[in-house]
């Protein structure tokens, strides 16, 4: 009776185990959700990448896992002491067995270095002369906000936590996550692109390290000051996803989250233009330098004549 008790209760585990799996697969492919087991696919080839790279080598443990475990359950049960088993003490040394276990991890590491390579290579490759970049998004860090500015469009401006989050953060209060789901994680200003086109970032820092996240994206890029990064990015369906500041970077780095929102071409051109309008960049103001007024240097007086000897008189 206690074994099918027991077995029952394993079973449970085991269909409630495979009901969060399912589950983790089936929600959107950016929002995490309770108890999930997975990482998420993303939304970017860079992210898909990431996430085949990670399954292959999930399956490739796990076929590693059983084999090893099994035959070493098998051998502890079949072989035991109590059933009289003696080890044998002929067979001390196989070529044949050490190639065996030699060869075959060789051969997963280099089957699986080969994809992560390109997968990395792809993911680094922010201005291929093939998938030029169709627009630039420069990407400042501060403490504790982010500046974006659109290289060529004239528009730039700060994205910071939300209002209303930073009030109750100020307040002290319990948020009501049912009024407001996005707590500490949303922004007054989103970052707003457009879908189908491939983009390109430059990130800095302008004070001290930051680190720019939306994994939703599949890359996460350091904001140095005095260092320009770069990555890229292509989505081919519209949404909002959100990220934070990856780097620890002061007192309020917990509260610098980072949303990307991506709108249809039309609708960003519409955004575009009026963001023209509220949000124009500034052009860097150009010194110069004040005007050195050199003096005019007088003139040296011309020498007197010489008067010939014995003139005078």
């Amino acid at each position: 009776m206690n074994a099918v008790m027991k077995a029952s209760r394993l079973g449970r585990y085991a269909a409630g185990l495979l009901a969060l799996a399912s589950s983790a697969a089936s929600a959107n492919a950016t929002d995490p959700v309770h108890w999930q087991l997975n990482m998420t696919p993303g939304v970017t080839q860079t992210s898909l990448n990431a996430y085949h790279a990670h399954m292959m080598m999930l399956w490739i443990c796990v076929v590693i896992g059983v084999l090893v475990f099994g035959a070493m359950a098998y051998a502890m049960f079949k072989f035991r002491h109590s059933k009289g088993a003696v080890p044998d003490t002929s067979l001390t040394h196989s070529t044949v067995l050490e190639a065996i276990w030699t060869v075959i991890p060789i051969v997963i590491l280099i089957g699986s270095a080969i994809p992560a390579t390109r997968m990395v290579i792809e993911q680094y490759d922010a201005d291929h002369d093939s998938k030029v970049a169709e627009m630039t998004v420069k990407i400042t860090g501060y403490q504790w906000m982010w500046r974006y500015e659109y290289v060529g469009e004239n528009v730039n401006y700060i994205s910071r936590l939300d209002r209303e989050s930073d009030r109750i953060r100020q307040a002290g209060t319990t948020p009501d996550l049912k009024s407001n789901p996005h707590y500490l994680r949303d922004v007054d200003h989103p970052l707003v692109l457009p879908i189908d086109t491939r983009i390109r970032f430059v990130i800095t820092g302008d004070d001290v390290i930051h680190s720019w996240w939306v994994p939703a994206l599949g890359w996460k890029q350091d904001a140095i000051p005095g260092v320009v990064n770069e990555d890229w990015t292509q989505v081919k369906e519209p949404g909002t996803y959100r990220g934070v500041c990856a780097e620890l970077c002061g007192k309020d780095h917990g509260f610098m989250p980072i949303v990307v929102k991506f709108v249809p071409k039309a609708e960003y051109k519409t955004w575009l233009a009026a963001q023209k309008i509220e949000n124009p960049g500034t052009e860097p103001a150009v010194e110069v330098a004040p005007a050195v007024v050199t003096p005019p240097v007088p003139a040296e007086p011309a020498p007197a004549a010489a008067v010939p000897t014995g003139a005078a008189g």
